[in-house]
């Protein structure tokens, strides 16, 4: 399985890459008042980042600010997309229609960002067939065969830990070459297939830390 840290765009720090999209964020308010220039002060004030740190992110993606007046809103939005290839939009399949599945069909901000879920999956009889965020959820089985006829290659899973690693066997059979895995294991992949994982737990780990800092 490639590591995370080897894919990023000509070894950009992970950190920087994961900070783009609250500078989207900040650059879209921005656009909503009809500012045209944004300074990395800007973002700092908002996001409670040191300037130099916003410098060095922004850094990565090619643009360069002019002196005392920043960066063209516009032009700083069109480079983090293209950056982040979120001007190309990429077809996705989602397996394990449950409530966390289920709850990822229905957000509309994927296509934003470049992702379209165009088909689900499951292996249960009680969820094939039905209808969710208007996506009919099909028979796992089915996968492979729809995988190879509209050339998809990435995946999103959210099935319980029990099937995750019979998934991905599947997902990569089927030529799959990414999974975003929302299951809590680490999936077993060959080298050439990138994985990122969503570990729920380890975020509410450390929000609890953070919270139990306020009551000591």
């Amino acid at each position: 399985m490639l590591d995370e840290n080897e894919i990023v765009k000509n070894s950009v720090p992970l950190p920087s890459v994961r900070r783009l999209p609250l500078y989207l964020t900040v650059l879209e308010e921005f656009k909503k008042d009809n500012k045209e220039w944004i300074s990395t002060t800007d973002f700092s004030e908002v996001l409670f980042l040191k300037p130099i740190q916003v410098r060095k992110d922004l850094a990565h993606t090619g643009i360069i600010g002019k002196p005392k007046k920043g960066f063209k809103v516009d032009e700083l939005i069109l480079t983090i997309n293209n950056f982040l290839g979120w001007n190309n939009l990429s077809e996705a399949f989602l397996v394990g229609a449950g409530a966390l599945g289920s709850a990822i069909l229905g957000y509309t901000g994927f296509e934003h960002h470049g992702l379209n879920i165009i088909a689900a999956f499951d292996a249960s009889p009680d969820v094939i067939g039905k209808k969710i965020h208007g996506k009919e959820v099909l028979a796992l089985e089915k996968l492979p065969n729809i995988a190879e006829r509209m050339q998809v290659k990435l995946a999103i899973v959210t099935v319980p830990k029990s099937a995750a690693q019979d998934v991905a066997d599947c997902l990569v059979s089927a030529g799959i070459k990414g999974i975003w895995n929302f299951s809590p294991i680490k999936l077993q992949v060959p080298n050439d297939v990138v994985v990122q994982r969503e570990d729920l737990s380890s975020g509410l780990a450390v929000l609890s830390v953070k919270l139990g800092r306020f009551d000591r």
